[in-house]
């Protein structure tokens, strides 16, 4: 497979994945703490302040492979399976319509 097709199915992953957080924060009864710690992922994500600068080399730029995958598996842990299952559920239902 070759570099293009690689990250094309990675770029078609990523989409898939955010499809399912989002239905994860719509959800009614994805507990509240799940929502706060999937916003809290996103914030840390996009607002311009970090626990650890990114200029010290390295470090800088791991604190966010680390802490975000971390918050997004605790919201994991948090939401009921059947939630979880629901949502991949509704997203497969819905791509199998286009």
């Amino acid at each position: 497979m070759g570099l293009r097709a690689q990250l094309a199915a990675l770029a078609s992953r990523f989409k898939q994945e955010v499809a399912f957080y989002r239905a994860l924060q719509k959800h009614p009864q994805t507990p509240r703490l799940a929502k706060a710690l999937l916003w809290l992922a996103l914030g840390y994500l996009l607002l311009p302040f970090d626990l650890i600068p990114d200029f010290i080399p390295l470090i800088g730029q791991l604190d966010e492979l680390v802490i975000i995958p971390l918050l997004l598996y605790l919201a994991l842990k948090v939401i009921p399976v059947s939630v979880r299952q629901e949502c991949r559920d509704q997203l497969e239902s819905a791509d199998n319509q286009k």
